[in-house]
C-alpha cells in the first residue's frame, strides 16, 4: 500500500530567523535554501518581503535559485504586503503567497478591535487579491489554536471560496494539547464546505514542548502539510522540529504517512544551520543532538554493544551520523571498557579486564569522561602484561 505524503513546509529562513541573534545575510540564506532543496523539502518559506529591503532581496534571489521547490513569501492581510511579495516571487517557478490574519477572540478584540465578520471580510479580500498574482495561495488563521472551531470553520470556508489552496492552522502560542489540536483538524476536515479543494497545514509552536506531538496529531487527523524548522528554531521556545516529525513518521509505518525528506542529510543540515545562525544545538536534542546516539550507562552500553536496537530505535546512519558513541564514565561497565579498548587495539582477557577495570574506575571517578588516550595510560599502569595489537 502506498503511503500518504505529508508536504514539508520549511520556515527556517522566515520564522526560524526571527530568533534574536540569528539574522542571516542573503549569501547564507542561499546556501541554506540550496541544502533544503537537496534535503527534499516541498516548500521553502523564504522570508517576509515587505519587512525590509534585505528580506525582499533574499526572497527574490532564492526564487531565482531553487528549481523544484515551491518558494513562499509571507504577508499580512494587507494589499501592499501582498503586492510586494508577488514582486519578490516573480522569478519563482512555483510561487506561493502566504497571507492571513488573527482569528481568535483575543486577536479580534485586542489586536484588531473589530468583529468576527470584519475579519472574514479582510481574510477573503487578502486571498482574492493574492490570487490575482499567483495560483497557489496559503491562508493562515493566526492563533487558530485558541479560536472557536465553529468560527474557524467559517473562516476556512470563506477563504477556500476566495481561492485559498492551503489552510494554515497555527497553534501560535503553543497552547494546544495533541488530542485537542488533532480534533481541531478533524473538525475542519468534517465541517468545512469545499475542504477537498485545499490542504490543511500544521504550524505549531513549542511553548509547552508539544509542537512535534501536535503536528503529528494534526497529520493523523488529516493535515497534509507540516510547517517546521531545522533544529526546531523559532520564536520564543521555537517551532516544530523538521527532523523530529520526519523521523516520527518514518519510525511509525503503521501511520501510513511519510515525507519526501532524505533523512541521511538531517544531521549535516542541522550542523549547517547551527553554524550559520550561531545557534548551538542542545546535546540532548532529539535526532540531531550530540548525545542522541551516545551511551554512558553501563546497562545501556552492554545492550547496545550486543544489539544496537536494544536502546536505539533509529539507526544513526539513517540520519547521517556515522555510528553510536560509547562514552566512558564512572557509570560505564566492563563491556563498554572492553569494547573501547578493542577499538584501539587491546584484546583483553576476562582476567585482564577485571584488573584494568579496577584501575579504570579509579581514574573515571576523578574525570567526567575517559578518552582513548586515557585508556592507553590506564592499561599501561595496570599490574598485568597486556600487548596491544596496534602496529608500532
Amino acid at each position: 500500500m502506498s503511503k500518504d505524503k505529508v508536504q514539508i513546509f520549511d520556515t527556517t529562513l522566515r520564522d526560524g530567523e526571527q530568533v534574536p541573534g540569528c539574522k542571516l545575510d542573503t549569501t547564507q540564506k542561499l546556501i541554506i535554501a540550496e541544502r533544503l532543496e537537496e534535503l527534499g523539502v516541498d516548500i521553502i518559506e523564504a522570508g517576509f518581503p515587505i519587512s525590509s529591503p534585505g528580506d525582499f532581496h533574499s526572497v527574490s534571489e532564492i526564487a531565482k535559485l531553487v528549481k523544484d521547490v515551491t518558494v513562499c513569501g509571507l504577508t499580512r492581510a494587507v494589499k501592499k504586503d501582498i503586492k510586494v511579495a508577488a514582486e519578490a516571487l516573480v522569478h519563482a517557478k512555483r510561487p506561493r503567497i502566504h497571507t492571513g490574519i488573527g482569528t481568535s477572540e483575543s486577536h479580534i478584540k485586542f489586536k484588531f478591535n473589530t468583529t468576527q465578520e470584519k475579519i472574514i471580510e479582510r481574510a477573503v479580500d487578502a486571498v482574492a487579491y493574492a490570487k490575482t498574482f499567483v495560483e497557489d495561495v496559503e491562508f493562515f488563521a493566526e492563533d487558530a489554536g485558541r479560536t472557536d472551531n465553529e468560527y474557524l470553520a467559517r473562516v476556512c470556508e470563506a477563504v477556500i471560496a476566495a481561492g485559498a489552496t492551503v489552510l494554515n492552522i497555527p497553534d501560535t502560542t503553543g497552547y494546544c494539547l495533541p488530542e485537542e489540536y488533532g480534533q481541531k483538524i478533524k473538525y475542519l476536515k468534517e465541517n468545512v464546505k469545499g475542504i477537498d479543494k485545499a490542504i490543511l497545514s500544521c504550524h505549531c509552536h513549542n511553548d509547552l514542548g508539544l509542537a512535534t506531538a501536535n503536528s503529528i496529531s494534526g497529520a493523523i487527523n488529516g493535515a497534509r502539510q507540516i510547517e517546521c524548522t531545522i533544529n526546531g528554531i523559532g520564536e520564543r521556545a521555537g517551532n516544530t522540529s523538521l527532523e523530529e516529525v520526519v523521523m516520527v513518521l518514518r519510525q511509525h509505518p503503521n501511520l501510513n504517512i511519510d515525507t519526501n525528506i532524505n533523512s541521511q542529510l538531517l544531521y549535516s543540515t542541522s550542523q549547517m544551520v547551527s553554524q550559520k545562525m550561531g545557534m548551538p544545538v542542545q546535546p540532548n536534542k532529539a535526532i540531531v543532538g550530540s548525545n542522541a546516539f551516545a551511551h554512558s550507562s553501563g546497562i545501556h552500553q552492554d545492550g547496545v554493544i550486543k544489539q544496537r536496537e536494544t536502546y536505539e530505535i533509529i539507526d544513526p546512519k539513517d540520519v547521517g551520523v556515522d555510528q553510536s558513541s560509547i562514552v566512558l564514565t564512572a557509570r560505564s561497565g566492563r563491556a563498554a571498557l572492553a569494547y573501547r579498548a578493542k577499538n584501539i587495539g587491546y584484546e583483553l582477557t576476562k582476567v585482564q579486564l577485571d584488573v584494568v577495570y579496577d584501575e579504570f574506575l579509579g581514574f573515571a571517578d576523578k574525570h567526567k569522561e575517559v578518552h582513548d588516550a586515557d585508556i592507553h595510560q590506564i592499561i599501561e599502569k595496570s599490574p598485568v602484561d597486556i600487548v596491544s595489537s596496534v602496529p608500532s
